[in-house]
């Protein structure tokens, strides 16, 4: 995948990716709903800003998030899970 959607360079330190840095400070609802954000985000724009690339990156978040529900469940409304 193109650089600017998947590890862009500008989002690593230290061999730290800032993905990693967010979801280490969320709890894993906290995240679900970081990712869930960003995918709305993206879809709500493409047609005015970024197009194909912004489709892009919303299918990053939407697989981010169903990595993250496989791994950690789905958490329920109102639940810090």
């Amino acid at each position: 995948m193109i650089e600017s959607v998947d590890h862009p360079r500008h989002y690593t330190q230290g061999g730290i990716e800032c993905i990693d840095a967010i979801r280490a400070s969320m709890s894993p609802s906290g995240f679900a709903d970081y990712c869930k954000g960003n995918i709305v985000k993206y879809l709500w724009r493409y047609r005015d800003k970024g197009g194909i690339e912004d489709l892009k990156k919303a299918r990053w978040y939407l697989d981010a998030l169903i990595k993250h529900a496989e791994e950690h469940g789905t958490p329920r409304e109102g639940t810090n899970g």
